[in-house]
């Protein structure tokens, strides 16, 4: 009789153990020379010795489908168990699968080229209009260097710019003020890591998010560091952040230079650095379109009508400028 104790990491133990436990009831009955009890993530196991070693290999097998895809089926079980190959790896250039099983990968050119420069470089700057999967396939490339084990932590940031309300009149403490600015890293975040890992993620802060002003003396080291918005930094600010970098460390650096909310008369961070550090070696500077775009068609088209109406405006207001200038003159 052979004992053992096996430890179901880095996954979420209510997914591999299915619904109303049917996925352990069933690995119960494909081994029934063993008598198995889950506690938590882990998984005692008492009985045949060979078929012990088989287990172990299966338990494997199915931990690493888990992590991989978010989800295991009694189908994926029963080709592990036989010996089977399950699902298609050979699913071209995915990043990561959300936590339905949806391939998360490229969904146009620039998107690639994002993909190809976290590959390359060190620091990128993803720079394009609303919708076009910035945020989205940054965190999904942050979320694949955690699965493999390549960074041991993520880090994701946002300034916290005020828009009409100012943070102080709002309600609740420090972090319900802060939580709304960062509710779309949640959000992706949550649709990549199943809700109880994610949650135990982040209170073991291997998964950090914070407003920019957090980041002031920290150096960030063995990580992907993600700067959304970062449209509505100033000069200052964004030289603070991407000077924490540290050793082992990744930057994606994010933002929209049609949507800043800073004052009039402040410049914005983002625009500033992409001049300064254009031709920088080990950054890649990626500049996306509306053709990009990868949201509901009617974004597409808001994005084109902004357009025009900002090059009306331009041209308005040249006019207006040429004709003050031949009054004076």
């Amino acid at each position: 009789m052979t004992e053992k104790h096996i430890v179901l990491e880095d996954i979420d133990p209510v997914v591999f153990y299915g619904v109303g436990n049917n996925h352990l009831q069933m690995i119960k009955a494909l081994f029934p020379k063993l008598r198995i009890v889950a506690r938590d993530n882990v998984l005692r196991v008492i009985g045949d010795s060979d078929q012990m070693l088989h287990f172990e290999n299966c338990i494997e097998a199915m931990r690493k489908h888990v992590l991989k895809y978010n989800s295991i089926s009694e189908e994926d079980i029963l080709d592990i168990a036989n010996g089977r190959k399950t699902k298609d790896d050979a699913a071209k250039d995915v990043v990561v699968y959300s936590i339905s099983g949806r391939p998360i990968k490229a969904r146009s050119e620039n998107q690639q080229k994002i993909i190809d420069a976290f590959e390359k470089d060190d620091m990128i700057f993803a720079v394009g209009p609303a919708g076009t999967g910035k945020t989205y396939l940054s965190i999904a490339l942050a979320v694949k260097s955690l699965k493999e084990k390549q960074a041991k932590k993520i880090i994701l940031s946002r300034p916290a710019v005020e828009a009409g309300e100012k943070l102080g009149f709002l309600p609740g403490d420090m972090k319900d003020k802060i939580d709304p600015y960062l509710q779309p890293l949640y959000d992706a975040l949550e649709d990549m890591i199943p809700a109880v890992k994610l949650q135990d993620m982040m209170d073991k802060h291997i998964i950090q998010i914070a407003p920019l002003a957090f980041m002031r003396g920290r150096t960030l080291s063995d990580a992907v560091v993600i700067l959304d918005e970062a449209q509505n930094t100033t000069t200052a600010q964004l030289k603070m952040f991407l000077t924490r970098m540290g050793w082992n460390t990744k930057m994606i650096i994010t933002g929209d230079m049609t949507q800043v909310d800073l004052p009039h008369e402040i410049n914005s961070g983002l625009r500033t650095a992409m001049r300064i550090l254009k031709g920088v070696e080990g950054i890649s500077f990626i500049e996306m379109n509306k053709t990009d775009i990868v949201r509901h068609k009617l974004v597409t088209r808001i994005v084109n009508a902004y357009e025009s109406y900002d090059k009306e405006k331009e041209q308005s207001y040249a006019k207006r400028r040429h004709s003050e200038s031949e009054q004076t003159d």
